[in-house]
């Protein structure tokens, strides 16, 4: 049975370097054998978690449609910006939302894949370090391969596409990894 993979960017900036680099991630795992379902958080519109809003309307319906994204997929591939040597708030907030009412057991036990892109030098790597422990937190298993694209300004063609061939063939090992691994534990 085919592995799918539920993947998307913690920015919803539209000339984000970490939607490009989703892109490419996201064909990368589709090329080692996955089906892979790309969506835009933009699409999935939620308030600042707040527990009086949630126990006054409960989950915003935004919130029960990625419950069930999540649910219908076996691992996650997200590539998330550095925000003052953190993941954005976006992921943070999106994932609280998610993780609430059974929404743990959509999280718990799957398999994430990281990536980030940054303008600075080391690529967003602490960002990557902080979304490691907090994908944990959430009981998801993160793979330990992981791709920072530093300089990201001047890492991507006119097609979104990487231009150097190292940093492909690390997007790649990510998403090999991922699919592997989400492969071995299904089965």
């Amino acid at each position: 049975m085919t592995i799918k993979l539920l993947a998307f960017s913690a920015s919803t900036r539209l000339a984000s370097y970490n939607r490009k680099l989703i892109a490419v991630a996201a064909q990368a795992a589709r090329d080692a054998g996955a089906e892979v379902t790309l969506i835009d958080l933009l699409d999935y519109d939620m308030p600042l978690y707040n527990g009086d809003l949630e126990a006054r309307d409960g989950l915003p319906a935004s919130t029960q449609a990625l419950q069930q994204l999540f649910a219908g997929h076996d691992g996650l591939l997200l590539s998330t910006p550095e925000y003052n040597g953190l993941f954005p708030p976006l992921l943070k907030n999106t994932l609280d939302w998610v993780s609430r009412g059974n929404g743990l057991d959509h999280l718990a036990g799957k398999v994430a894949g990281i990536l980030s892109a940054s303008p600075g030098r080391v690529g967003g790597l602490r960002s990557l370090m902080a979304t490691r422990q907090y994908l944990n937190n959430l009981g998801l298993l993160v793979v330990p391969q992981q791709q920072a694209v530093s300089e990201a300004g001047h890492a991507f063609d006119e097609q979104g596409l990487l231009l150097d061939a190292r940093v492909q063939a690390g997007v790649n090992n990510v998403a090999v990894a991922l699919v592997g691994t989400t492969q071995k534990l299904r089965d």
